[in-house]
């Protein structure tokens, strides 16, 4: 028999699905009755939540166990199945396993790290023992699951993860000033409708934002968030749901946009960005190198690129080639102030050639005449009469960095990979907030670590319960070997009475006991050793080869499991998990 989960939840359905295929409390009983009367099934257990309805069993059979499980949640339902198919998901085995414990743990919650799901959990194992559907297998995986579940929140902080890593970026957007003073009366829109981005919008409706407005790419989702915010006690927050085609309009309009969507691309582009921007302020949100991203250097900052003097050959001494630029004068070519700073006549000719030619012939120095020394002279005095001052050589100076000026648009990408474009980083008017920034400002951030520990948990955990179950299934194997060595002995001291009937108590006493030492001693490697193995993965064909060697019974080992059923039953009845 193997663990199978066939559900839907929050990640996989939309709203109005989910709403149609809630379970009332009778119907969950009849569902686990039909399970367990289906061929397939030996047990059934129903977790139902508003975010999920999922149906564990123990089956014999993957693929019949898939469509009867698939078939018993359509009917009780009430959508049809062919509806209803698209949106299930299905875990099998260890899948399985390693699914309920995430579960548990909340790390498939809408809220990250959210303590409730345990009591659902206690809830349906109370449910499915009344009902005596749950057998061995699934009380030990409910049981361990509600261990992991309080594990995860006792050893790590995933209860706050979420809620630390929206409070967190709403504080960087802020800039270290009052969220609520900072986010009061604002518009804000929110992309995507899963677990961050609600926590995100219920953050931001608790912080004073005027309007919500969430898109999501199936509006079903969106709308039962933004109900949800508006039905919300003490906010007075004005929500609504969008399309995912209406994020640019929605954009232009919003003062504040959290994304945090399954996305493999970008949601939001770097120019899709701009045009909002500029479609609030009227004026083009240009790509700007600010103050904070390219800090200065020896007090000089680096100027831009400029073709002047790039060319090989170029006599100009270009480290001292300025910004602006200044007219050419008197038929000779000059770039920028500093292009003819202290230069003499000669060198200012060669440039002059130099930028009719592309060639400078360093010869022209040589057949220099003081008429043509006196013309150049005369231009580099019009030139430094049109800048205001006699020009000098001396070292560029500093290059004025632009200043970022306020924000109108915030941005807060909680995605990964990202939803937002970094290349928004560098637009004016933007102030962005991406996981990447957030990592930077804070190294020990809870929400990744937190996270990471809790899936290390539900991995060791896994791996324990998977180990636990196998060394489980041979246990009866175990037993039944030794009951079957327990009768060759007593056999074999009736046949010595026979053989030996002066044999005194004593004598007899010490025979016996030295027999089922011979016997314990041959089977005590090979059981202990069979057991180890069979907990390793693949383990389970180990109780096969042991009933094959030993020609044990079939029927023997299947009344040693009954009897262990009957006995773990009659202590699960004597009160609820």
């Amino acid at each position: 028999m193997s663990l199978l989960v066939v559900g839907l939840s929050h990640r996989s359905a939309p709203v109005s699905v989910l709403e149609r295929a809630s379970l009332s409390t009778d119907a969950q009983l009849k569902l686990l009755q039909d399970t367990v009367a289906a061929e397939p099934a030996a047990e059934a257990a129903v977790l139902a939540t508003c975010n999920r309805i999922e149906l564990y069993a123990d089956v014999d059979k993957f693929h019949a166990g898939v469509a009867e499980l698939s078939t018993l949640l359509a009917q009780h339902s009430g959508v049809g199945l062919d509806e209803l198919t698209p949106y299930l998901y299905v875990h099998y085995e260890d899948r399985a396993v390693h699914h309920f414990f995430s579960v548990a743990c909340g790390l498939d919650s809408m809220v990250v790290g959210e303590g409730q799901i345990l009591g659902q959990i206690k809830d349906s194992l109370a449910r499915a023992q009344e009902l005596h559907t749950a057998g061995r297998l699934l009380n030990d995986l409910f049981q361990q699951a509600l261990r992991v579940g309080k594990r995860a929140h006792s050893e790590t902080g995933i209860d706050r993860a979420g809620q630390s890593l929206v409070t967190f970026g709403l504080e960087q957007l802020a800039a270290g000033g009052d969220v609520q003073d900072w986010a009061r009366g604002k518009r804000a829109l929110v992309i995507g409708a899963g677990s961050m981005s609600s926590l995100a919008a219920a953050t931001l409706a608790r912080a004073g934002v005027a309007e919500v407005v969430v898109a999501n790419r199936t509006l079903d989702r969106a709308e039962r968030l933004a109900q949800i915010l508006v039905e919300a006690d003490g906010t007075g927050v004005s929500a609504r749901a969008v399309p995912m085609e209406s994020v640019p309009a929605e954009l232009t309009r919003a003062d504040v946009a959290v994304s945090c969507t399954g996305a493999t691309g970008l949601v939001l582009t770097a120019e899709a960005v701009a045009t909002a921007v500029e479609g609030r302020t009227g004026v083009p949100a240009a790509f700007t190198v600010f103050d904070a991203e390219a800090p200065a250097t020896d007090d000089v900052r680096p100027l831009p690129p400029t073709s002047v003097g790039t060319e090989e050959g170029c006599p100009l001494d270009l480290a001292a080639v300025q910004q602006a630029p200044v007219q050419p004068t008197s038929g000779f070519s000059v770039m920028g102030e500093a292009a003819v700073a202290g230069m003499d006549a000669a060198t200012l000719e060669q440039h002059a050639a130099w930028v009719d030619n592309a060639t400078v012939d360093r010869r022209l120095a040589a057949r220099r005449s003081p008429e043509a020394d006196a013309e150049l002279i005369t231009a580099l005095a019009a030139t430094a009469a049109t800048v205001g001052r006699i020009p000098e050589r001396r070292r560029p100076e500093s290059a004025p960095t632009p200043v970022r000026p306020q924000p109108v648009l915030f941005l807060l990408d909680l995605a990964m990979p990202r939803d937002v474009d970094a290349a928004a980083h560098r637009l004016a008017g933007v102030r962005l907030v991406d996981i990447e920034s957030l990592a930077e400002a804070s190294a020990d951030a809870p929400m990744a670590a937190d996270v990471d520990q809790v899936r290390r948990i539900v991995a060791d955990e896994v791996a324990a319960f998977g180990a636990a179950q196998r060394a489980a299934h041979i246990t009866p194997t175990v037993v039944a070997l030794r009951a079957m060595a327990a009768d060759v002995v007593a056999n074999e001291i009736a046949r010595l009475d026979g053989r030996l009937p002066g044999l005194d108590d004593k004598h007899r006493a010490e025979i016996t006991q030295t027999v089922k030492r011979v016997v314990d001693k041959l089977l005590h490697a090979p059981t202990v050793r069979v057991k180890q193995l069979a907990a390793e993965p693949g383990g389970a064909g180990y109780a096969d080869a042991l009933r094959t060697l030993f020609d044990l019974d079939p029927e023997s080992v299947a009344a040693v499991s009954r009897a262990e059923d009957s006995t773990e039953k009659n202590a699960e009845n004597r009160g609820p998990a």
